[in-house]
């Protein structure tokens, strides 16, 4: 055999392997890079080195013949080519990673809890290449090409087999029930295992008493670095059993019910069907976490779960994390790992279930969460299960007013209930646009513009395209703010129309007139308002606003519509197809910048943004008599 042909076949299987090191995911990042930016410097190279595991060296390469690949094509095939080779490499990069990950099912989840490894982190296909001058004033290029951005309409979930193989699912069987029995045992046992929390912040765990009761493997060797967030609270909800069950296994219901602790929610897979009323369903589901600010970093969890019906009228819901055993994982601001988490829900009289809820994580921060947040993170409230258990309350009476054929407060401006039902729907997709944007999202990039508040003034940009929205290019600003009072009289400031014209820029000082009011709870706050300036230059626009509040916090947020649209509501009919302008709130300002796909985004937007919430910060802080430092 000849010695050059070994070491040109050596050669070629060398590289072979070396490239085999490239993941989808790797892949999909580095298109998402190359999109937006075909010709990286040094930095960025290093940048994502970092991000995704590999040497500088193969970054350039594969940059370089990524551009290679790129040159005008002498015909259309040659495109077509392309795209097939790679979706064949990611295809073989998967069918090695199932591979390699079946090879270790026992080891990995058997005899000790599942251990998570870090979470897949996404790229932003752009960043608004904004900087901050000497005195905070914000700096951009001329024009920022749109093209770049990423649409805001797709739920982005980490990549995963698109079928569980068989092998697999026995053992997901066997992990769920274990869970749901730890979870039943942590809803009823009382006797040392739960402390009282202060007030009715609910219950935390004793976390000596949890390894005692719950003799773990791996509990010896836990990271010192690792933080234990464990809670419980139970509490009366408006809905029956049955129908609350089909809210925790319908993940679009699920998202519905609960966006403001939810950002993204999707089923991957139906593992089993179980019996009449959802009894014995297993699924794997993938759900991002968020705090509604866009500088607490979000939470990914991809977990088991299970649905079991242990007694006439009694319900269990079980959760528990599950390890994708990934290789060449991507950095992210924390690891978050749910062990056995869930409910249980027994029927009530009257329409009403008793919810028992126990959330149980391990969390990682590799950042020190902003100083503003780390009290509400680090005590564990922020995901804890008064919070869900609070916001599933409110929610579900709101819920039950949405199908109620009588209401109260309608005025005489809202004609019927079905007009009543249109707006309250309507209304919720606003709130529903509002939280999904606010989202920290490793996908939705936000760039710090000035210091004017605690947090600065953040912006980023997306493509609508969703229905029932404008289509066109959206900018949005953020900002949070600490003042000196209570959480209640802020509320109140803010829901108050009179008060309005005190720090509400767009309304120019003039005053408001909410013309109709619909109750959404027992909460005299909880309520959807229709608001109408008393100023001729903006009598064809109303503000769509809705309030809502319960122990873990307040929202307050509108929306401008005209009022041919409202008309259409008012009628009855489905809002659905009504063009919803983005929403903002007080410290949350969100603009169309134009209903061209080519438009480019200039300095003026941004400044006009920035600009706007600027002065509502000092606008209210004027008006609750705060001093400027906040």
């Amino acid at each position: 055999m000849d010695f050059g042909d070994d070491q040109e076949c050596s050669d070629a299987q060398r590289k072979k392997k070396r490239y085999h090191r490239h993941t989808p995911m790797q892949i999909q990042m580095l298109e998402a890079m190359f999109k937006e930016c075909p010709h990286p410097d040094e930095k960025q190279r290093m940048h994502l080195s970092r991000e995704l595991g590999l040497e500088p060296r193969q970054i350039k390469f594969w940059f370089q013949n990524r551009r290679t690949q790129m040159k005008p094509p002498v015909a259309a095939a040659a495109d077509d080519s392309y795209f097939d080779e790679q979706k064949l490499r990611m295809e073989n990069a998967r069918l090695k990673e199932e591979l390699d990950r079946v090879s270790g099912l026992t080891s990995k989840y058997l005899g000790r809890p599942i251990t998570q490894l870090p979470l897949i982190q996404h790229l932003a296909a752009s960043s608004l290449d904004l900087s901050v001058g000497a005195l905070g004033n914000p700096t951009i290029a001329p024009s920022l090409d749109l093209d770049l951005l990423t649409g805001s309409g797709s739920v982005a979930v980490p990549h995963f087999p698109t079928a569980v193989p068989e092998i697999e699912k026995p053992i997901m069987v066997e992990m769920a029930t274990n869970a749901m029995e730890e979870v039943i045992r942590l809803a009823q046992t009382d006797e040392h295992l739960w402390v009282r929390n202060g007030g009715d912040r609910g219950e935390v765990m004793c976390i000596e008493t949890y390894d005692r009761m719950f003799q773990k493997p791996d509990d010896r060797y836990r990271d010192p670095d690792i933080r234990i967030e464990a809670s419980r609270d139970s509490g009366l909800v408006l809905m029956n059993a049955t129908a609350l069950v089909d809210v925790f296994m319908d993940a679009g219901k699920w998202l519905e019910f609960l966006s403001a602790i939810i950002s993204k929610a999707r089923t991957l897979e139906v593992l089993a069907t179980g019996m009449v009323g959802r009894s014995g369903s297993l699924l794997l589901m993938y759900e991002e976490l968020h705090v509604l600010s866009p500088v607490v970093p979000t939470r990914e969890f991809h977990f088991l779960r299970y649905c079991r019906q242990i007694d006439q009228g009694l319900w269990a819901i079980a959760d528990v994390s599950l390890d994708l055993n990934r290789e060449n994982q991507f950095n992210s601001p924390l690891r978050s790992r749910r062990l056995p988490s869930g409910c249980l829900i027994q029927d009530m009289p009257n329409g009403y279930s008793k919810v028992t809820w126990v959330e149980h994580m391990e969390i990682e921060e590799k950042v020190s969460t902003h100083l503003l947040y780390r009290e509400l993170i680090n005590s564990g409230a922020a995901f804890g299960a008064q919070r869900w258990l609070t916001t599933l309350q409110r929610t579900c009476e709101r819920f039950a007013g949405l199908m109620a054929t009588t209401s109260r407060e309608l005025g005489g401006v809202i004609p019927s209930p079905e007009g009543k039902r249109s707006m309250m729907k309507l209304s919720q997709r606003m709130v529903n646009n509002f939280c999904a944007s606010l989202s920290s999202s490793q996908i939705q990039r936000w760039t710090m513009l000035s210091g004017l508040s605690d947090v600065g003034v953040r912006v980023t940009v997306h493509r609508s395209s969703d229905p029932g929205q404008p289509s066109g290019v959206v900018l949005s600003a953020a900002t949070s703010l600490w003042l000196p009072m209570s959480c209640e009289r802020v509320f109140s400031f803010f829901r108050d129309e009179n008060m309005r014209p005190q720090w509400d820029v767009l309304s120019s000082g003039n005053p408001v007139q909410e013309v109709a009011r619909i109750s959404n709870g027992s909460d005299p706050g909880n309520c959807i308002s229709l608001l109408r300036g008393l100023n001729s230059s903006q009598s064809s626009m109303l503000i769509l606003q809705e309030s809502c509040t319960d122990a873990s916090g307040s929202l307050v947020v509108y929306a401008p519509i005209d009022i041919p649209a409202i008309n259409i509501v008012m009628s009855g009919e489905d809002p659905s197809n009504i063009a919803l302008l983005p929403p903002g709130s007080p410290f949350f300002l969100t603009i169309l910048v134009s209903s061209l796909p080519s438009s480019k985004l200039n300095v003026e937007s941004v400044a006009t943004v920035n600009n706007l919430i600027s002065t509502t910060v000092q606008q209210i802080k004027a008006a609750l008599n705060c001093c400027p430092s906040g």
